[in-house]
């Protein structure tokens, strides 16, 4: 590595290491607001369903916003997050996959 390389690589660590504290506050701040709002919701009269997806996709922004900026994910190269994702997708898809069977279990008993 030249001396530009090598300086760039530097000011790319040195940044890394130094994230702004209100950015943490205020991902602390709409994660609370958040799960003031899936308690909310936990409590309220609605269609099972309904609820169900609301509380589903809000539980969903909540992990991406842990996930990027408490675990750093935000900051990381490229490759990770394509790493992090696919196995994201691949646990899905088995979830996706063995669940029916569960529920197969539970409805019609083990035998």
């Amino acid at each position: 590595m030249d001396a530009i390389q090598v300086a760039l690589a530097q000011k790319a660590a040195e940044q890394q290491r130094h994230h702004p504290k209100g950015t943490f506050f205020w991902v602390w701040g709409v994660l609370l607001v958040l799960t003031g709002v899936e308690v909310y919701l936990a409590y309220q009269n609605m269609e099972l369903v309904r609820m169900l997806t609301l509380l589903m996709g809000l539980s969903i922004v909540k992990a991406a916003l842990i996930i990027g900026y408490f675990m750093h994910m935000k900051y990381e190269m490229s490759r990770m997050k394509w790493i992090t994702m696919g196995s994201l997708t691949v646990c899905l898809v088995l979830m996706c996959i063995f669940l029916p069977d569960a529920h197969r279990i539970v409805t019609l008993g083990v035998k």
